[in-house]
Order: C-alpha cells, then structure tokens, then sequence
C-alpha cells in the first residue's frame, strides 16, 4: 500500500469544466457538492483505502522563523490566493493506478447546476524514503 495526497485547489489548476465558484452555486448544489464528498469518503472507509481529509477556509497567512528570540515574521493576513489549498484528502492505496482512478472520481464532484466539475486534482504520493542525490 502507499499513501498519496489529494489536493484540492482554489486556483492555480488548469481550469475545470464547470468552472463556476461555489460562492456562486445554490445551497442545494453546495449541499449535494458536500454529500458527494461524505459518500466518497465512506466508499473508501469501505475499502480501508481511506486515511483522512479536511476541506480548509480560504484564509490563512505564510510564517516564517526570523532568527534566535525573535517572533516569527508573517505575510498577510492571507496567503496569496493562487496559492490556496481548498482540501485535501489522504488515501492509501494499493497502486499509483488506483490513486489516479480515485482523484478522477473525486473531480466528478457535482457542481453547478448539479453537473460534474471535471476539477484538476493535485496527485501527489508521500516520500517513503529520503531522495537518492546522485553527482
């Protein structure tokens, strides 16, 4: 089994199909959006292919460690938008195959007017190992 991270993206994708942004979608399509997502995951708690997952809130900020007795140095308040991570979901599955299968899966989430969102998922397996440097 290996494990790989489903991300999410609020932009910096390629576009998806049906790109209408959920601030935008009916509360019964944000609705049937949300249940897709909890059925999916039950689907894979199903196969022991589930790990975990978290839909995050578009802000957040960037922090970095600016040297010995000195209060981290912070960007923002937000991080730049491209940037943002709309969730993630971490899978453990038998094949980088499998994982593929399932993202695909994952981006027929339904969006407006109830069609799929042919989203782009970032696909991306944990490091088992430290990297191999070569000279």
């Amino acid at each position: 089994m290996a494990k790989y991270l489903l991300l999410k993206h609020y932009r910096g994708a390629k576009t998806p199909v049906n790109d209408v942004p959920m601030d935008k979608w009916t509360p019964e399509e944000v609705s049937a959006h949300m249940q897709y997502m909890w059925d999916f995951s039950a689907q894979l708690e199903k196969t022991g292919e589930w790990v975990d997952g978290q839909a995050l809130a578009p802000t957040g900020m960037w922090v970095r460690y600016d040297g010995e007795d000195r209060p981290p140095v912070t960007d923002g308040p937000f991080a730049e938008t491209k940037d943002l991570i709309a969730g993630w979901m971490i899978i453990d599955v038998d094949s980088e195959k499998r994982a593929i299968e399932l993202a695909g899966e994952l981006s027929a989430a339904p969006g407006a007017g109830g069609r799929p969102i042919h989203e782009w998922l970032e696909v991306r397996p944990f490091l088992t190992g430290p990297p191999t440097i070569t000279e």
